[in-house]
């Protein structure tokens, strides 16, 4: 069935959960969707875990319309949400308006997605009114990490975990479908999911949210180093891929392979003209 703003509003209201992952290329966007994945995040992730980047700070509109066009094309029943990606929303409504056109446009998404509270609340009024879903993004936002000293927990004090309220239904009023709640303490995510109208989607944010979205590279063990709280690795695909690249490069430098079943034949008689040929 295709995933759209309504069937995502309609699982809320039932209470089945909805299920996104991020996805940045055609292959797994593809895989992700025969799973039968409700929706697909193009992330401005794809800045750390696809081009190698600290942050997602130096990701740009070129980089965020060549990956969710890939995913695009890969997915074809998936809700399809592109990340807009750091300054191509902040600077004024009508670049964030002309930006969120390039995602729906020409990378194939079905929404976009934004950073912020209140002081967003101006431009996803605009895009929405240019008939673009918007899912807003509250709590711990990768785009101000400057601002906030680092990729840390948010809405833990009273000031916080009010002004966080406060923005998710502000962003609701300004129209966004649905808000990613990322970083927060699972309580105060119940609370702002039983006030809202939208679905919610937590990523460190507990189960008491509409729907969970993880970076599929954590979830599938495919990252090293630091693993976050808040990721379950629910299949190591890292080690699998390490074992069968070593695999590889040990059959290939012993001859093993490739095997005759690998190669293709040709005539005998054919390879003795050949010869002949070239006596």
């Amino acid at each position: 069935m295709k995933n759209t703003v309504s069937t995502l509003l309609k699982q809320k209201q039932s209470g089945d959960k909805i299920t996104m992952l991020t996805a940045y290329d055609y292959t797994t966007a593809k895989i992700m969707d025969e799973c039968g994945i409700n929706s697909i995040l193009i992330g401005d992730s794809l800045g750390m875990v696809m081009l190698g980047y600290e942050n997602t700070l130096p990701v740009t509109m070129a980089d965020m319309i060549h990956h969710t066009a890939a995913v695009s094309r890969g997915a074809k029943n998936a809700f399809i949400v592109a990340d807009m990606p750091f300054m191509s929303y902040q600077v004024s409504v009508e670049e964030a308006v002309s930006n969120a056109g390039r995602l729906i446009k020409e990378g194939g998404a079905h929404a976009v997605k934004l950073e912020g509270g209140a002081e967003v609340c101006e431009q996803i009024r605009a895009i929405v009114n240019a008939s673009i879903p918007v899912v807003a993004h509250l709590g711990l936002t990768p785009q101000s990490v400057n601002a906030f000293g680092g990729f840390k927990v948010q809405g833990k004090t009273l000031e916080n975990a009010r002004k966080l309220i406060a923005d998710a239904v502000k962003i609701q009023e300004a129209g966004a479908c649905a808000v990613v709640l990322e970083g927060i303490p699972a309580k105060l995510a119940e609370i702002i999911t039983e006030k809202l109208v939208i679905p919610t989607i937590g990523i460190g944010a507990g189960n008491g949210c509409d729907g969970q979205v993880l970076v599929y590279q954590d979830m599938l063990g495919l990252t090293t180093g630091h693993t976050p709280k808040f990721v379950k690795r629910f299949a190591e695909a890292g080690i699998l891929m390490r074992q069968g690249i070593s695999d590889y490069i040990q059959h290939t430098k012993s001859g093993e392979f490739p095997a005759p079943e690998h190669t293709y034949a040709i005539d005998d008689e054919v390879i003795r003209q050949l010869i002949g040929k070239e006596e």
